[in-house]
């Protein structure tokens, strides 16, 4: 009987050691990336794959891309994923960012109400659409919160020569997803990119009222916070990475990745 529990005690020592040998001996990736690769569901569908054959586990923060880009130029995360290419192109010039690459993209749109109070859908250009929803005074929400949506959002309000402000113009401080929610419970307009609109269109009644002009492009890029700035970085797995999502798996799973019969993304890496 004693030996019995001698036996047990260490086969229960001896799982708990391999356990804790297993978990020590796993790489962790830290990645910052904007809350539209999260809310579309790619990131779920994408990662597990590469968990998988490298046994590198993903830590991710999913935020706005200007707080994406401010956590990895502060060398808190090893690589980043986001969508706004002229902030993005600054923090390559300052050093802070490595062996940029295109990804993928998507494009813009601009949501409402099915009854388009504002009249967008006649409109256009994108800066015709956003014309007409200041001029009618009609609810837009605007995420508010610094990410590559709101930075293009702001863009296209500056091109329009309009100052958004007042009570038509609620900017809410929220990820893409909440928006959407938001903006569906006042039966507002918002702008969105197509991923997260697509991946929400059966949870809200907001519908495109506006889409296809250039300026609504949105490309994805990702970069490696520069070792030479942060030392302690994990520049080897972030290059794994990259390499994966950039090669002929990733950008296959990106391209395949649907909801219903619709694609989210579109690969773009050479």
């Amino acid at each position: 009987m004693i030996k019995t529990k001698y036996y047990i005690a260490t086969l229960v020592v001896s799982i708990l050691l391999t356990i804790a040998q297993s978990s020590a001996a796993q790489d962790i990736l830290r990645i910052s990336t904007t809350t539209s690769t999260e809310n579309s569901g790619l990131l779920a569908v994408l990662h597990p794959v590469f968990e998988e054959q490298t046994n590198i586990r993903l830590d991710v923060l999913a935020v706005g891309t200007g707080k994406a880009l401010k956590i990895g130029g502060n060398g808190d995360v090893d690589l980043v994923l986001v969508h706004a290419p002229a902030a993005e192109l600054e923090y390559v010039e300052q050093g802070l960012f490595v062996d940029r690459l295109a990804v993928m993209h998507n494009d813009f749109v601009i949501v409402g109400p099915k009854t388009d109070p504002a009249g967008i859908a006649s409109a256009k250009t994108v800066i015709e659409a956003l014309m007409k929803i200041a001029d009618s005074g009609s609810t837009f929400i605007s995420r508010g919160d610094d990410s590559g949506t709101h930075k293009k959002e702001m863009q296209l309000w500056n091109s329009a020569g309009i100052n958004p402000k007042g009570e038509w113009y609620v900017a809410v401080g929220q990820g893409m997803g909440a928006v959407l929610r938001i903006a569906d419970d006042k039966q507002a307009y918002t702008m969105t990119d197509r991923g997260t609109q697509i991946a929400y269109s059966d949870k809200i009644s907001l519908k495109v009222k506006f889409e296809g002009d250039p300026p609504l492009f949105n490309p994805y890029h990702v970069m490696a916070v520069n070792p030479k700035k942060h030392k302690y970085v994990h520049y080897s797995l972030a290059k794994k990475y990259i390499n994966f999502i950039t090669g002929a798996q990733g950008q296959s799973i990106i391209s395949k990745f649907r909801k219903g019969k619709q694609q989210l993304f579109y690969p773009d890496a050479k």
